[in-house]
């Protein structure tokens, strides 16, 4: 355990935001800093993912919300602020940065710097941030720490943007292990050249007490008993419970409330306080309409702080109330009003995402960062007991000066060797060009791309499956370039049931003659539910809930046993990337149905003839 004295030459306080790309570590890391930081009783029997509070973030292992905490270190204390990892949660990033002074860069020292690094590096050195790059997992076998600081140091050639932050102290590191040092052979027995380092090179906040109170919202919390909570870092003043302040919304609005609560972060959770200055990270309570990105300031001096600045979103998809025929059956909110209430809810802590009514009333477009980030609004939702339909999520594009543009991503995939034929051949098809090539030596190489984002759509789940398991992939947003060209279709057909029903084993004997299932004996199904793939481009109609006749003539074993294949169940995500434009996918908290968007089998023989028709009239 570290032990903690006092230094009162050094300032009392130091805010540091933790980034780094997904799986190089940075929970454990915050672990390790939490474990030993003496606020546990018993560190050993307080487990993993701390701070990971979320059933989401502990059953899929990312962070997905950003999160506060505090240790103390030789007297100064320390507010950590845990970020995710994923790109597609870069607005829980960018929200928050502007609360810290500093931030520890966690670099895996087999992969290198990735591009969500370069991303949220880039806007941290653009906020004037001081970085400490952390070198974690030294102790693997293909550790290459040499090589990942040149990568670092390259990438702070290309990002700086003045010199001294250029001048970058590193620390290597074993996170899962609790230890780290200055060199990567010369690890210490825990994380205390991790807490000098902070303490030495991040500078502590402003500390302009006699300037009138500021503060911008960088997000929110609610508590039962005391509501809406405000939570953000003093910029510039003092300021106390009970006093009166503003609420500078940020489309101008003032709103003058007085401070019920107010909170210090300390440890996992809150302490009341009387009163916070200038550098705290605070929490505020007595703001019934608090936003995030609005300023909470002195009345006499109600100025704004500049808004916060949040990347475009880049997919969308339409949430609409189920009108499935076993709507309501399983969901506690399914109407239009209470689907529209928690989409507009979610905004108000979410600010990558963007939702906007549709021409149907009972319909809404809702876009966000990528598949991931819409998955976990999907899966939020049906956990808190909602029902409703989703589409496929399709790219959003951008009218420019030479035409129609499309947002791109740089694609990194780490693999084997004898991968890469197949890679090449599905990134191909997706309009996916090569950037670079590495070898490690070992039989693995890193392959570099820029690829249409709606190239990415379903990616993840054909590299897994083509590779067996032996590709991992990440992305970010690159910009917008020119419209790349169509991507041909790589999904084949569907089997759709044609009766409403259960389904049995006979007729689900029968299905997997001519393709793929996805239901087993006793599932529920209605016409027009996809319950199965089949290996030809266009759908098959199938009756699953069809029971084998019964005759006078008794049957051998062989013929009244049904041998059945395991049914494909798909995930939440997998379930998205099968969408085609005529499908919709069924959320409820029990079930996830793919459906056709047209149930009845004459109304979609209807549509495709239309469709034919307007294309031959368009062509001609």
């Amino acid at each position: 355990m570290i032990s903690h004295g006092t230094d009162p030459a050094r300032s009392a306080i130091r805010n540091v935001a933790i980034i780094a790309h997904v799986d190089h570590g940075k929970t454990t890391l915050v672990d390790g800093m939490l474990k030993q930081s003496n606020i546990f009783r018993d560190p050993d029997s307080v487990g993993d993912l701390i701070m990971d509070a979320n059933d989401l973030e502990r059953e899929r292992g990312i962070t997905i919300l950003s999160k506060n905490a505090s240790v103390t270190y030789a007297g100064v204390k320390i507010n950590i602020i845990d970020t995710p990892g994923h790109a597609d949660f870069g607005g829980e990033v960018e929200r928050v940065l502007n609360m810290a002074d500093g931030c520890l860069l966690l670099v895996d020292a087999v992969e290198g710097p990735m591009p969500q690094t370069r991303t949220v590096l880039a806007r941290a050195l653009q906020l004037g941030l001081r970085p400490i790059v952390v070198i974690n997992k030294v102790d693997r076998s293909a550790a290459e720490p040499a090589r990942v600081i040149e990568e670092v140091h390259d990438l702070f050639l290309d990002l700086a943007t003045n010199a001294d932050q250029l001048d970058v102290p590193v620390v290597y590191a074993v996170a899962r292990e609790g230890r780290a040092g200055l060199a990567p052979n010369d690890l210490g027995p825990d994380l205390r050249p991790l807490f000098d380092a902070i303490l030495t090179h991040i500078p502590a906040p402003p500390s302009d007490v006699d300037a009138p109170f500021q503060m911008q919202i960088a997000s929110l919390d609610f508590d039962p008993h005391r509501g809406r909570i405000a939570i953000g870092r003093i910029h510039r003043g003092v300021v106390r419970q009970g006093d009166v302040i503003v609420h500078a919304h940020p489309d101008g609005e003032l709103q003058r409330e007085r401070v019920a609560y107010l909170l210090l972060f300390e440890g996992l959770g809150r302490r009341e306080a009387t009163a916070a200055f200038a550098g705290d990270i605070v929490a505020i309570t007595g703001f019934s309409q608090a936003r995030i990105g609005a300023t909470l300031a002195d009345p006499a001096h109600a100025e704004p702080l500049p808004a916060l600045e949040i990347e475009e979103p880049t997919l969308r998809l339409t949430f609409g109330v189920n009108t499935s025929p076993f709507a309501g059956r399983e969901g506690q909110f399914s109407t239009s009003r209470q689907l529209r209430e928690r989409l507009f809810r979610e905004l108000e802590t979410n600010l990558s995402l963007r939702v906007e009514p549709t021409e149907h009333a009972d319909v809404f477009a809702v876009s966000g960062r990528g598949e991931l980030h819409l998955s976990i609004l999907i899966e939020t939702m049906r956990r808190e007991g909602y029902e409703f339909q989703v589409s496929r999520p399709e790219v959003i594009t951008k009218r420019g000066p030479h035409g129609l543009l499309e947002p791109m991503e740089t694609l990194i995939i780490n693999a084997t060797e004898d991968t890469l034929g197949v890679i090449a051949e599905i990134v191909g098809e997706r309009r996916g060009r090569m950037t670079n090539m590495q070898s490690d030596g070992r039989g693995g190489v890193r392959l570099e791309y820029v690829i249409p984002t709606r190239g990415t759509i379903g990616l993840r789940n054909a590299l897994l499956t083509r590779t067996r398991g032996n590709a991992s992939m990440s992305t970010s947003l690159l910009g917008y370039e020119p419209w790349q060209g169509e991507i041909p279709l790589s999904r084949s057909g569907a089997l759709v049931a044609t009766e409403t029903g259960v389904a049995l084993s006979h007729g689900i004997s029968g299905a997997q003659e001519r393709g793929t299932t996805f239901v087993e004996p006793g599932t529920e199904v209605y016409e027009g539910m996809i319950v199965g793939q089949h290996p030809r481009q266009n759908d098959l109609p199938v009756n699953v809930c069809r029971a084998k006749k019964l005759t006078n003539m008794r049957s051998s074993t062989a013929d009244i046993m049904v041998r059945l294949t395991p049914p494909t169940i798909l995930s939440l995500e997998q379930s998205l990337d099968f969408l085609a434009d005529d499908e919709l996918l069924e959320v409820t908290p029990k079930s996830l149905r793919l459906r056709k968007r047209l149930l009845l089998e004459h109304e979609r023989s209807r549509a495709r003839k239309q469709a034919n028709q307007i294309s031959s009239a368009v062509s001609s």
